[in-house]
C-alpha cells in the first residue's frame, strides 16, 4: 500500500491551485529578464544525457508552474516534459504550451522506471520541501537519472538558512512555507542522497528579490 503524501505536498498543492492565474499573470517568462539562469539552462542542456543507442532521453522539469522553462528546454531541442504538483498550474502550461507535455505529480515520487532520465531542472520549485525530505528527494532523482545525467537547481539563498510562512499571496488564503538554503547545506542534501555537485553559482538579487540566488549544477555519478 502506497503511503500518504506528506502534509507539506497537500498544503503546497492547495496554495498553487489558488493562486495559479495571478502567479502566471506575474511570471509567464520568468527568465526573460535572467541571463545568468538562461545560461546555466543551456549549460545543462548540453550535458543532458542519452540512451545506450545514443538516442536522447527525455528531461523532466519538476515543479514547471506554467511551463516557460519546460517551453525553453524544448526550443532548444531536448525532449522535454513538464511535472507540476499543482493540477491548476498544469492547465495553464497546457493552455500556454499545446504542443509540450505537462502531468500532474510530486517530485518526491515520479512513478518514472529507474535510469530513464537524461537530465533533472527543478528552478524555484524545491524551496517549498522540508530539510527532512531532502535526502530522499534527491535520491529519487538519482534513481531515475541515468548514469552521468546532470540536475539543474535554483533557490533563494543567503549567509545563512531560513524559513518563511505565508498565509495569504496574491490576495489568496494559503498555508505556505518557503526554505532558503546555502548552498553548503543543499550540497550536502545532494550527497545524502547520491549526487554529487558539479558547479555552484550565487548572484545577488536583482528588482523585487529579496535575498541571493543560488544556482546548482549535480550529476548522478557515473557507474564504475
Amino acid at each position: 500500500m502506497r503511503a500518504p503524501d506528506p502534509e507539506f505536498l497537500h498544503r503546497t498543492r492547495a496554495a498553487y491551485d489558488a493562486f495559479a492565474e495571478e502567479y502566471t499573470d506575474r511570471c509567464a517568462d520568468g527568465l526573460s529578464d535572467q541571463p545568468l539562469e538562461r545560461a546555466l539552462l543551456a549549460a545543462f542542456a548540453e550535458l543532458a544525457g542519452r540512451r545506450r543507442d545514443g538516442a536522447p532521453a527525455p528531461v523532466a522539469d519538476l515543479g514547471c508552474g506554467p511551463g516557460y522553462v519546460t517551453a525553453r528546454l524544448h526550443r532548444m531541442g531536448l525532449p522535454v516534459f513538464g511535472v507540476d504538483l499543482s493540477p491548476r498550474m498544469v492547465a495553464l502550461a497546457r493552455e500556454a504550451h499545446p504542443g509540450l507535455r505537462f502531468h500532474v505529480g510530486s517530485m518526491t515520487d515520479l512513478g518514472l522506471p529507474s535510469a530513464t532520465l537524461g537530465g533533472i531542472v527543478a528552478l524555484y520549485s524545491v524551496i517549498h520541501v522540508p530539510d527532512a525530505h531532502l535526502p530522499s528527494l534527491f535520491a529519487e532523482f538519482r534513481r531515475v537519472l541515468l548514469p552521468g545525467a546532470p540536475v539543474l537547481l535554483a533557490f533563494q539563498s543567503g549567509e545563512e538558512d531560513g524559513t518563511l510562512h505565508l498565509d495569504e499571496r496574491f490576495g489568496h488564503a494559503v498555508s505556505l512555507d518557503y526554505y532558503w538554503r546555502t548552498p553548503a547545506t543543499v550540497t550536502g542534501h545532494l550527497r545524502k542522497g547520491g549526487l554529487e555537485l558539479t558547479a555552484q553559482v550565487m548572484r545577488e538579487p536583482e528588482g523585487e528579490e529579496k535575498r541571493p540566488r543560488a544556482l546548482l549544477l549535480a550529476r548522478r555519478p557515473e557507474e564504475a
